[in-house]
């Protein structure tokens, strides 16, 4: 059952190190948004997976995160959230994954859901494996009654 989150309100995440993140809702609005980002819309056709998901991920992080706690410079002073800064925060593997696999993902969620069959390269049954036995002799043909 798909369940329906009414709020449009900010949430804390917390990504895990002291850092947290004040994420606006994951809505269609803000998913079409980040697949239209200059930094999404130029990515080669061959850039690999991993390149996508971290273009995409700091994207959606650039519209989505309002506030944080827990990020600082170099001497440890709270800065303020910047695209810059998020793109950094970001590139900590750590959040990152937390980020993903917490914000990301369940905006990507239904998306796949849909997907589910088998693959379907060239027709109906193309990506499908075979389930039944090949017939040992070839089969009669049926009798007109």
């Amino acid at each position: 059952m798909l369940k329906l989150n009414l709020s449009n309100k900010p949430e804390w995440l917390d990504l895990g190190h002291e850092v947290r993140v004040r994420l606006l809702p994951l809505t269609t609005a803000l998913m079409v948004a980040a697949r239209n980002d200059p930094a999404v819309t130029a990515l080669p056709g061959d850039a690999g997976d991993e390149q996508s998901a971290l273009v995409f991920a700091k994207a959606l992080g650039r519209i989505g995160i309002t506030d944080w706690e827990g990020v600082g410079d170099d001497a440890g002073k709270p800065v303020d959230v910047s695209p810059d800064g998020i793109d950094a925060l970001l590139d900590v593997w750590p959040l990152f994954e937390a980020f993903q696999t917490e914000y990301v993902a369940g905006g990507l969620l239904l998306d796949q859901e849909k997907n589910v069959s088998s693959p379907l390269p060239s027709g109906s049954s193309a990506g499908a494996m075979d389930t039944a036995q090949p017939a040992k002799t070839p089969a009669k043909p049926a009798r007109k009654s």
